[in-house]
């Protein structure tokens, strides 16, 4: 019977130290053995066997990329305003052994060197530069970073401004600006669309008077064509039909109102031809004079 016990407990020791000897690194994961106390070396995923009761491991470190968002900090800007900045900072752990021994907590030292760094590089642009160098900034807060925790096994990948919040007056301020810009935009395009209007009116109007202008004239050419067609035709006729002096006079008499219609015609000359019919036509008349021919006789 004391045997049996004896065995129990001796096989339940193997098994105990069996699974202190094994152990399963998950992926992405990383563990640093330490034998009596003393850095010995860095699981990596996968099983593993260590020394029971002589080798340590330490909690696993996560060697995903980790993003950490950090509270609002008070910052002052260069020309003495203060705003409240929140930070999100993407890092990566890259040696777990200066991660576990070159630093005691590496979150508080990242934020810690994130407001120390974020208040030097805001300290030195104004309130303005602030607001529209947000990649600026992001980027010289990455390099400080990278630079400083480069020696605790710690790589930033990325620094980013989650918010920028200026002081309520500030911000009362820049909506005021930022309408008084609108309505001054609305009122210049107003009176540019207003002044376009009127141009093209104006233009319209002008092309407008033009074609009527050019209408009228080319009615009044067609139509004085048209008159000097028909007086041409009417004085051929009559002097084809061999008209005799007083019917030619009588047509001339009734031509010339047709001639002296046009609004052009302020003077115009009566050929000599009618001269001589009217004479001739006056002679005809009854009651009329018939004066001899003056033969040149004294």
């Amino acid at each position: 019977m004391p045997e049996l016990i004896v065995l129990g407990v001796v096989a339940l020791f193997v098994l105990i130290t069996l699974a202190k000897s094994i152990r399963i690194v998950p992926q992405a994961r990383a563990g640093v053995v330490e034998r009596l106390g003393r850095y010995s070396r860095t699981l990596t995923p996968g099983l593993a066997l260590v020394v029971p009761f002589v080798d340590r491991i330490r909690p696993l470190l996560d060697l995903r990329e980790q993003v950490v968002s950090f509270d609002p900090q008070p910052v002052i800007t260069e020309d003495n305003l203060v705003v409240s900045i929140d930070t999100v900072i993407y890092f990566q752990v890259t040696d777990a052994k200066a991660a576990t021994y070159e630093i005691a907590n590496y979150i508080q030292a990242i934020e810690q060197l994130t407001v120390t760094t974020l208040r030097n590089v805001i300290g030195g642009m104004a309130l303005e530069a602030t607001l529209t160098s947000r990649d600026d900034i992001n980027g010289q807060l990455r390099g400080v970073l990278d630079e400083a925790t480069g020696k605790w096994g710690i790589r930033v990948n990325r620094v980013e401004l989650k918010a920028i919040d200026p002081p309520g007056s500030i911000k009362d301020s820049m909506e005021k600006q930022m309408r008084a810009d609108r309505e001054k935009r609305a009122t210049i395009l107003n009176a540019e669309g207003v002044k376009q209007s009127q141009i093209l009116t104006a233009e319209g109007e002008k092309q407008s008077a033009i074609l009527r202008a050019e209408g009228q004239r080319e009615a009044q050419i067609l139509q004085a064509e048209g008159q000097a067609k028909a007086i041409a035709t009417v004085f051929a006729a009559i002097h084809a039909g061999d008209a005799d002096p007083k019917l030619l006079a009588y047509q001339y008499l009734q031509v010339l109102p047709q001639i002296a219609q046009g609004e052009s015609n302020k003077v115009w000359i009566i050929p000599s031809e009618v001269t001589q019919a009217l004479g001739q036509l006056t002679q005809a008349l009854p009651g009329a004079s018939k004066k001899p021919p003056d033969d040149g006789a004294a």
